[in-house]
């Protein structure tokens, strides 16, 4: 297994409750290992989706379930991992040179994602056969 896919890992967001409710915070660095320039998020999702289904040259993003659940697989070019998101206070933190697809969404759902960087379409990969050169090209 690929060091990259060793350091997908889950997360822990704090939370604060009280009788108003729960309150999590979600700040860069020491919490997590980038600090987050671009937050995007994804709901009503079509039956039987899958999203992201791309990989990243130099970005980080931390994945989380803000309601509802989902899988994200993970793949870095040899071995692949599975992770089940369903909890608010819980991220998915995935490194560059990881391929990921974010899938079985259960009905009302939502996907949000923090991101190193702002949108770059040139920092994609998104044909699988393209991801995996490159990852043979960094060894």
């Amino acid at each position: 297994m690929d060091n990259r896919l060793k350091e997908c890992r889950i997360i822990e967001i704090p939370r604060f409750a009280d009788h108003r409710g729960i309150l999590s915070v979600v700040e860069g660095p020491p919490q997590l290992p980038f600090e987050p320039k671009r937050f995007y998020y994804i709901y009503d999702h079509a039956s039987g989706a899958r999203r992201g289904c791309h990989a990243h040259r130099t970005e980080k993003e931390l994945i989380m379930a803000l309601a509802g659940s989902f899988q994200v697989l993970v793949n870095d070019g040899d071995s692949t991992r599975e992770f089940q998101l369903n909890r608010p206070d819980q991220g998915l933190y995935v490194p560059p040179l990881v391929w990921h697809e974010v899938h079985s969404f259960a009905v009302g759902s939502v996907c949000a994602v923090l991101a190193s960087q702002r949108y770059n379409s040139d920092d994609y990969f998104r044909a699988y056969e393209e991801f995996l050169e490159a990852v043979r090209r960094s060894r």
